[in-house]
């Protein structure tokens, strides 16, 4: 077994007058991709917003790398975490390249970027060396979550935590995003992911964990889930096999 990189212990959060998570346990192996599924308004991207500081957790407690955290959410980013959100979060009026400018905290100018890293990321993404001096608020869906995976890479990270990123792509697009999470994966980057793309999420799990109403309420490797259709059926109520 990998080591645990986060651990979630009883973690509950409210938002207003609302409580959304009712106990959060979650352990996260360091190097591999943990699949966090469940229904619409299960508690999903709220636990990742949590995790990143963006909504303060009322009970429980966070670890990160061993070491219990409360910070603010730039202090999380300085330990190496980093978030794809489903709105995708990039500067529509900025080209491409200071989009990831603007990601990258030791850099002031575009020279200043590790060229090494840079071609890496050409490599996952071709279409960000294409539209390099592009609006990314032009370019397609897709590229747009190439764009904002990349900026959460530009340095690098110790976790990546990501929500929904197929939603609303087509399917050769979505493909072109498991090819390059598969690359990620190869490099033993940590990888928490929120997917309703069920063939997305056995491409590319080690790990799984689903989530109802504000709970984990199962947790377990991601074949396991992918090849035991009533077990579906009672987590998520649909098949994975439906969705190939």
């Amino acid at each position: 077994m990998s080591p645990t990189l986060l651990k979630l212990a009883g973690v509950h959060t409210h938002i207003g007058a609302y409580h959304i998570l009712h106990g959060v346990d979650l352990e996260v192996p360091e190097g591999q991709v943990t699949m966090l599924l469940g229904r619409n308004g299960a508690g999903k991207t709220t636990t990742l917003r949590t995790i990143m500081g963006l909504w303060p957790h009322s009970q429980g407690t966070i670890e990160f790398a061993g070491s219990k955290h409360r910070q603010s959410t730039p202090e999380i980013a300085q330990q190496g975490i980093a978030y794809v959100p489903e709105s995708m979060g990039i500067f529509s009026d900025l080209s491409v390249a200071e989009n990831l400018l603007l990601a990258a905290r030791q850099a002031k100018r575009l020279q200043d970027l590790d060229e090494a890293r840079l071609n890496w990321l050409f490599g996952l993404f071709p279409a960000l060396k294409t539209f390099w001096q592009y609006p990314a608020g032009k370019l397609s869906g897709g590229q747009k979550q190439m764009v904002a995976i990349a900026r959460a890479l530009i340095e690098p990270r110790r976790l990546l935590l990501i929500d929904e990123p197929s939603k609303g792509l087509a399917p050769a697009i979505v493909q072109n995003l498991i090819e390059a999470l598969r690359e990620l994966k190869k490099q033993q980057t940590t990888v928490l992911l929120v997917e309703q793309n069920f063939a997305m999420a056995k491409a590319l799990g080690d790990r799984v964990a689903v989530m109802d109403d504000g709970r984990v309420v199962y947790t377990g490797a991601m074949q396991e889930l992918a090849e035991d259709e009533g077990l579906q059926q009672r987590l998520l109520g649909l098949s994975l096999g439906a969705h190939q």
